[in-house]
C-alpha cells in the first residue's frame, strides 16, 4: 500500500490498481466533476505543467470520452474508451485506452462513490489486461498525477461550497 499525501494506492490483484481518497463534498458533486468537461478541465491535469487540453465525454452507455493532456514543451498524451455501466451518482465503468498503449491493451476502469456525513469517498479501479501492464502503470509516475489532480479536484470542492 502506499498513501501520497490524501491518495491511498493498493493492489487488490496481480492485475488491478485501487486509488481511494476522501473528498469533503456529497457525492453529486463528486460525481458530475468525473464526467462534466467544465469541470475536468479544472481538476484533471495531473503532474505539474501539465493541461487538460482537450476533453469530451458521451455520459452514455456505449457513448465514448477522449481526453489529451498538454504537458511541457507541447508533450501530448491522449486516452479514450467507452462507458460500459452509469449509476448516477454512485458508479461509472468505461473502457480505458491510451494513444501510446503502453499498458498493453484496454483497461477497465470502476469508479465508486460511497457518501458518509456530506463526505464522499472515491474508490478507483483499473484492471489491466496483465500483470506487466498494471506494474508498469505503477511505475509509471501516474500515482503521483493522480495525486496532483485530487488536490484541484479537493481545491475545486472547496470554491464551489465557499461561493
Amino acid at each position: 500500500m502506499t498513501t501520497t499525501a490524501d491518495l491511498t494506492v493498493t493492489t487488490p490483484s496481480d492485475r488491478e490498481i485501487l486509488m481511494t481518497r476522501l473528498f469533503d463534498a456529497p457525492r453529486e458533486l463528486v460525481f458530475e466533476a468525473m464526467y462534466r468537461p467544465e469541470l475536468l478541465k479544472r481538476w484533471l491535469n495531473g503532474p505539474p505543467g501539465w493541461s487538460l487540453a482537450q476533453c469530451e465525454v458521451d455520459l452514455t452507455i456505449g457513448g465514448a470520452f477522449r481526453h489529451v493532456w498538454r504537458g511541457p514543451e507541447g508533450a501530448e498524451m491522449g486516452m479514450g474508451g467507452i462507458f460500459r455501466e452509469i449509476v448516477r451518482p454512485e458508479r461509472i465503468v468505461r473502457t480505458e485506452l491510451f494513444d501510446q498503449d503502453w499498458t498493453g491493451g484496454e483497461a477497465l476502469a470502476t469508479l465508486v462513490l460511497t457518501e458518509r456525513a456530506g463526505k464522499t469517498e472515491l474508490a478507483l479501479t483499473v484492471l489491466y489486461a496483465s500483470q506487466a501492464a498494471r506494474d508498469g502503470a505503477l511505475q509509471s509516475g501516474m500515482k503521483d498525477g493522480v495525486a496532483a489532480s485530487y488536490d484541484q479536484l479537493d481545491t475545486l470542492f472547496a470554491a464551489q461550497q465557499a461561493a
